[in-house]
């Protein structure tokens, strides 16, 4: 569903009455069709599948024996990532770490960026965000594991309220093996001890 820009126009013309200002002035008579376009980016996520970019994905049997299987995690880490926070409508951007452990098959690297896109590219809660990159690569890949952590500072924190500038929010999605915190601890450790 693409975003309905010259509805979202009138919405913040009328957003910038309702505070106090004229639309019409000089420096915000394009406010709102930039805010438009922008929310059409913020928001090109909503409606779209967060598990197409994983269709494609590559065996990854080898050897003499069928069964033969990596045993170690796949890890990309710091991924950019921004999104918009479904609270106050204020931005969160940070870094996406994910790991996981193959089933048979893997996905090429370029994916999971796609996917942290997709889903961050929505109104959301960072909570959530990892929980659903993580389900959308345990179900698509049939993992063995998965662990997804997300670093992020919100500007409904560092703006208003208490206002701490220096603050991120960390929040950690698992999943199969690395469920319990000792099938993580290898890959918290890679991670230089972001998440405890």
């Amino acid at each position: 569903m693409a975003v309905d820009r010259p509805r979202v126009a009138a919405l913040v013309r009328e957003l910038l009455e309702a505070i106090g200002e004229d639309p019409e002035r000089p420096g915000l008579r394009t406010t709102p069709e930039r805010v438009a376009d922008a929310y059409g980016e913020f928001f090109s996520g909503v409606g779209m599948d967060a598990a197409a970019p994983l269709a494609h994905t590559i065996s990854v049997t080898r050897g003499p024996a069928p069964d033969t299987l990596p045993s170690g995690a796949v890890m990309l880490r710091d991924i950019r990532f921004r999104s918009v926070c479904e609270h106050h409508l204020l931005p969160f951007r940070g870094h996406a770490h994910i790991a996981y452990l193959p089933g048979e098959e893997v996905v090429g690297l370029g994916a999971l960026p796609r996917v942290v896109d997709i889903l961050a590219s929505r109104p959301q809660v960072q909570e959530r965000l990892g929980e659903q990159i993580a389900d959308a690569i345990d179900a698509s890949l049939d993992t063995r594991g998965v662990l997804v952590v997300l670093d992020a500072v919100h500007e409904c924190v560092t703006m208003r309220g208490e206002r701490q500038s220096a603050a991120s929010t960390v929040t950690i999605a698992a999943r199969g093996e690395f469920s319990e915190p000792t099938g993580r601890a290898e890959i918290i450790a890679l991670l230089g001890g972001v998440a405890r």
